[in-house]
C-alpha cells in the first residue's frame, strides 16, 4: 500500500493531543488542592480517576477498533474527551472532576489502542519503527509545552493582572475569576472538538493487523494469564508508570510543600524539564541500546533514577528543584526496554499480551493514589518513599529477565559475524 502521509500526520497529531491531556496533572495538583480544600488523599483520586481508565478500557478498547474500525471508535473517543473537558470547565467542581477526568481518560485509552496499527499502515511497515520514534518525540514535547501553557493562563488570567488580547478576554468571560487554572479546560475542549472535526472528515485507509496486532480470544488471554512471567511484566508496567506518573503528578506540590516554591512557575517548569528530560533521554536510549544489553540499561537507569529521587526526596531547595527532572531522564528508557522485554519473551499471543502489558499503565492511576493517602497520614514526603519499592521492581526485571530474542548490539552483531566465518 502506498504511504499516506496526511494520515501519519493526522496520526502524529494524535499523540500530540493526547499527550497535552494526560501530562496536566502534575502542574495543577496544587491548585486542586488549594482550589477544592482537598486532602492529598483526595487530589491523588482525581489522577487515579484519569488513569484507571487505561486498565479499564485498554483491552475492551481492542475488541471496539477491530469491530467498529478506527475512523468511529477516534471520533467517539475524541467526543469523550471534547465533553469531559466542557463538563469540568462550566462546573469546576471536585465531584464533577473525579467523573470528567475518568471520560478524558477513556477517550484518550481507546485512541492509544486504535493509532499504532493506523500508523503502521498509513506510513509502511518499513518507516513503523521510525514513525513509533517520531510519535514518542511529540508526545514528550507536548507534556514539556502543557506546563507552560497551563503557567500563561493562570498568570495572566488571576485577579490583577494587565494583560489582555482576544484568547484571554473571551477565557476570562467563562472562567472563574478565583479558579484562573480551569481556563485550560476550556482549550482542552477547543481542541478536542477540532480533532473530533478533523477525524469526521478525513478519509482512513483499510488496516488489516498482523497476528501481533489483533487483540486475540479470550482463550488467548486465558492461555497467557497462567504464565508467571505474564504477570511479572504485568507488574513491571504497573511499577514503572506508577514511578512516572508519581514522581511527575507530585513533583510539584512537593516543591510548594516543603521548599515554597510558586506551582505557577517553578513548579510548572520542573515538571516540564521532568517530561523535556524524559524525551531527551528516549534519544540517549536508542543509542544505549545499540550498545549494551537492554536488561544493564535498565539496572543503570535504575540505578540513577533512585538516586536522584534520594536527591529529590532529601536534599536542598536548590538540589531537589534539578533532580526531580532528572528522575524523567532516568525513566525515560524504562517503558520501551520492559515492553521489548515482555514481547521478546513469548513466541506466540503478542497482540493478547500486548493488551495485558498496555492494561498495565493503571498504576499510574494507584499508585499516586497511595501516595496521597501516605502523604495525608505520615507527610508527602514519607508518601513519595513508595516510588522506591516500584523503581526497585523495575531494577529486578533486569536481573530475572530471560527473553528468547536479545536486543540487537554491535557487539551481538560482531560476534554474530564471527561465528559465521
Amino acid at each position: 500500500m502506498a504511504r499516506n502521509r496526511y494520515m501519519v500526520v493526522l496520526v502524529l497529531l494524535t499523540f500530540f493531543v493526547i499527550s497535552l491531556l494526560t501530562n496536566i496533572l502534575g502542574p495543577i495538583v496544587p491548585d486542586i488542592i488549594n482550589s477544592f480544600d482537598v486532602s492529598l488523599t483526595a487530589a491523588g483520586f482525581l489522577i487515579f480517576s484519569f488513569f484507571i481508565a487505561y486498565g479499564v478500557l485498554s483491552i475492551p478498547a481492542g475488541f471496539l477498533v477491530e469491530r467498529f474500525t478506527e475512523k468511529p471508535v477516534m471520533i467517539c473517543a475524541f467526543v469523550a474527551a471534547t465533553l469531559g473537558s466542557i463538563s469540568f470547565a462550566l462546573f469546576p467542581k471536585y465531584e464533577v472532576a473525579v467523573v470528567s477526568l475518568f471520560v478524558i481518560g477513556a477517550g484518550m485509552a481507546i485512541l492509544q489502542v486504535a493509532i499504532n496499527p493506523l500508523l503502521r499502515v498509513s506510513g509502511g511497515e518499513e518507516h513503523f519503527a521510525f514513525n513509533e520514534v517520531l510519535a514518542q518525540l511529540l508526545f514528550g514535547t507536548a507534556s514539556f509545552i502543557s506546563p507552560h501553557i497551563y503557567s500563561y493562563l493562570v498568570l495572566n488570567l488571576r485577579h490583577g493582572s494587565q494583560v489582555s488580547g482576544p484568547l484571554l478576554s473571551m477565557l476570562r468571560e467563562v472562567t472563574p475569576d478565583t479558579l484562573p487554572w480551569v481556563s485550560l479546560y476550556w482549550i482542552f475542549a477547543a481542541i478536542a472538538l477540532v480533532m473530533v472535526i478533523v477525524v469526521c472528515v478525513s478519509r482512513f485507509p483499510q488496516v488489516e493487523r498482523t497476528s501481533e496486532e489483533q487483540t486475540g480470544t479470550w482463550k488467548m488471554y486465558a492461555s497467557l494469564a497462567r504464565r508467571k512471567f505474564v504477570w511479572l511484566y504485568f507488574l513491571a508496567i504497573f511499577a514503572y508508570v506508577g514511578c512516572e506518573q508519581g514522581s511527575a503528578n507530585w513533583l510539584s506540590q512537593f516543591l510548594s510543600q516543603y521548599h515554597h516554591f510558586d506551582p505557577h512557575t517553578v513548579g510548572a517548569r520542573a515538571v516540564s524539564w521532568f517530561w523535556g528530560l524524559m524525551t531527551s533521554g528516549c534519544l540517549a536510549g536508542v543509542l544505549l541500546l545499540k550498545i549494551f544489553d537492554s536488561r544493564r540499561i535498565l539496572i543503570g537507569a535504575s540505578v540513577g533514577a533512585i538516586l536522584c529521587l534520594s536527591l529529590a526526596l532529601f536534599g536542598s531547595d536548590g538540589i531537589s528543584v534539578v533532580a526531580f527532572p532528572l528522575v524523567g531522564l532516568f525513566a525515560s528508557v524504562m517503558w520501551p526496554i520492559l515492553i521489548s522485554l515482555g514481547l521478546n519473551s513469548v513466541a506466540e499471543y503478542h497482540g493478547s499480551f500486548a493488551g495485558i502489558l498496555v492494561t498495565g499503565i493503571m498504576g499510574g492511576a494507584v499508585v499516586p493514589a497511595i501516595i496521597g493517602q501516605i502523604g495525608d497520614h505520615f507527610g508527602l514526603r514519607n508518601g513519595l518513599l513508595l516510588l522506591y519499592a516500584t523503581f526497585g521492581f523495575v531494577f529486578s526485571v533486569g536481573l530475572w529477565a530471560k527473553p528468547l530474542v536479545n536486543n540487537a548490539t554491535v557487539r551481538l552483531k560482531k560476534t554474530d559475524a564471527q561465528t559465521a566465518v
